[in-house]
């Protein structure tokens, strides 16, 4: 394989990896609780259909369960392939509820496909007040998220009337980082689940060249339904809900 070849593979390949989304698509469903001041979090799966050059490439799922009592496991799957290029992520978040806020525990990424795989794991320490990044930094716990979690807070945020939210979490790289939430517009969407009507929103961050939208549809709770992101005004790749379920 001559050099440049190599350097159009990896070039395709960046591109490719992109179209899974580094903003890990999340749903949630959030309900108040009328027997408390807290938040009951109704367990779901759903699965999404990812497109990318004008095509279906893979499948993405996400899936919220209760494993004891106010704990909770959230998982996000992807697999997307085209031509020789593939990409396989997965995202495990475990963490609880307490007094209506969400806690976060442990964090686990891990990708492999074309290009170099990765791997990472955080563990969020209440009693120390540490966050402690696997052959990383350790920062100070003072209320971060993860990379999934903020947006079941997101949910609950949306169907409060919220506009403009901040989050403050770390990335499926082990960075501290914070984005900005701004509500868009309202928008009706056809979907392969079907039509929706849906809030749509834009993720503010720290980069002139990309740009995130994602959709939230009221009457599945305020579950994630599409996930669309563009680099330098080129789409990079489309996730859209195709089936939804409580558990």
């Amino acid at each position: 394989m001559n050099k440049s070849f190599q350097n159009r593979v990896m070039r395709a390949s960046k591109l490719f990896v992109a179209a899974t989304f580094v903003w890990a698509a999340t749903g949630s469903v959030f309900a108040a609780d009328e027997q408390s001041s807290g938040t009951s979090i109704t367990p779901y799966e759903a699965v999404y259909s990812a497109f990318k050059w004008g095509s279906e490439v893979g499948e993405a799922r996400i899936k919220l369960e209760e494993i004891s009592d106010n704990q909770y496991s959230l998982t996000y799957g992807s697999k997307v392939s085209k031509f020789f290029l593939s990409d396989k992520r997965h995202e495990h978040s475990i963490f609880k509820v307490a007094d209506g806020q969400l806690i976060p525990q442990e964090y686990h990424y891990s990708r492999t496909g074309t290009g170099p795989d990765k791997q990472l794991d955080v563990i969020f320490n209440e009693e120390n007040g540490k966050i402690m990044v696997a052959e990383g930094e350790t920062f100070d716990f003072a209320g971060q998220y993860d990379n999934q979690i903020y947006r079941i807070d997101l949910a609950k945020r949306l169907a409060d009337g919220e506009t403009h939210i901040d989050y403050q979490f770390i990335n499926y790289r082990g960075e501290l980082r914070e984005y900005g939430v701004e509500v868009l517009e309202r928008e009706a969407l056809t979907l392969p689940f079907g039509q929706l009507n849906t809030i749509k929103v834009k993720l503010i961050r720290d980069s002139k060249t990309r740009e995130t939208f994602a959709w939230f549809a009221p009457n599945l709770d305020y579950a994630l339904v599409r996930l669309q992101q563009f680099k330098d005004g080129d789409e990079q790749g489309d996730i859209k809900l195709k089936s939804f379920q409580l558990l």
